[in-house]
């Protein structure tokens, strides 16, 4: 037997290596994600699953256009806003190209084991995908969106009655057909600014506009996503169903999910604001509107801080408190 070595100069070696590197990314960068519902490594929720402990309690839909390129045809109008409330049954509204629907709930969702909630749409194939990004609340008006992928092609422009690759889609609502939702774990999120991860109040699914081109929305990794476009009837964009709740305080009895009663004062403040019952090691942050941090502090003993007014501009601030892995946000209004 012949062995044949081939020597490699150094340079030759550095060019081989980074090669490969770039080979390797770019094949990380296009893995695959789980399959649609029914197939090995899918991570659908059937909505009969017994792992729904709740649904949502109520919903207000702002609807996006027919067609947003062509205004002048109006808006989705199918469904009501009243069908995405309450258990995954294929009753849905439509949100238009861009719309959004805000979801809120009886109980506050938690960060439990796995995922906490999933969003059902209402597709009748495993690959007519209409999608939507999802974005998570614990005050009702700051809210967070889950990074996403879309690695579907952006060469073309998927059509109207064009099909998706559920493997390319990750974090996006409507990866799976109707009566299987797709899960959201807010383990993800839980170093999130402004967000406390077991007390969130408010989901937001916000329509993904399919048009690559003029219109384009774009996944966490700045790819234009590519789903069916235009669908210019009624139930243009994503038809929402449904949200079902998995980890919630009420069916979750996790002991770190117990509120500690802050006394937060006087609140409107002018020159100081006062915060008592803190214990040693708590953090203090303030943010302003568009997520800036203004102030931060760690308590070194057991007691009251006192946050002068210093530098802290005029307005609706945030006050976030955190303690043994706890979080609690407020509104505090500096005028």
């Amino acid at each position: 037997m012949l062995l044949f070595v081939k020597y490699y100069s150094p340079k030759q070696l550095q060019t081989t290596v980074v090669v490969w590197v770039i080979l390797f990314l770019s094949i990380s960068l296009k893995a695959q994600f789980a399959p649609p519902a029914g197939l090995e490594g899918t991570t659908a929720i059937k909505a009969d699953s017994s792992v729904f402990v709740a649904w949502a309690s109520h919903c207000v839909v702002e609807r996006g256009f027919v067609n947003i390129n062509e205004t002048s045809l109006g808006y989705a109008s199918f469904g009501t806003d009243s069908l995405a409330a309450g258990n995954s049954d294929n009753a849905v509204v439509s949100l238009g190209d861009g719309g959004n629907a805000i979801l809120t709930f009886k109980t506050p969702i938690v960060n439990g084991s796995g995922a906490d909630f999933a969003v059902f749409e209402n597709s009748f194939l495993d690959d007519f995908l209409e999608l939507a990004f999802v974005e998570v609340s614990s005050n009702g008006f700051h809210f967070i969106r889950f990074e996403s992928t879309s690695n579907t092609q952006t060469d073309d422009q998927v059509e109207t009655f064009d099909l998706l690759d559920a493997t390319k889609i990750n974090n996006l609502a409507g990866k799976y057909r109707g009566g299987y939702g797709t899960p959201f774990d807010l383990e993800e999120l839980k170093d999130a600014p402004e967000l406390d991860v077991n007390n969130i109040r408010a989901i937001r699914i916000i329509d993904v506009v399919g048009n690559i081109y003029e219109h384009a929305t774009y996944d966490s990794y700045e790819n234009p996503i590519n789903d069916p476009w235009p669908t210019p009837f009624e139930s243009s964009g994503f038809d929402l169903d449904a949200v079902g709740v998995i980890h919630d305080k009420e069916h979750t009895a996790i002991e770190k999910y117990t509120k500690i009663e802050y006394s937060i004062g006087p609140n409107p403040f002018s020159d100081f604001l006062k915060i008592n019952n803190l214990e040693e090691g708590t953090e203090i942050n303030i943010f302003g509107l568009n997520s800036k941090q203004l102030f931060n502090l760690k308590v070194d003993k057991d007691g009251s801080v006192l946050i002068m007014e210093n530098n802290l501009p005029k307005g609706l601030l945030l006050l976030q408190i955190i303690a043994d892995g706890n979080s609690i946000t407020r509104k505090i209004l500096h005028n």
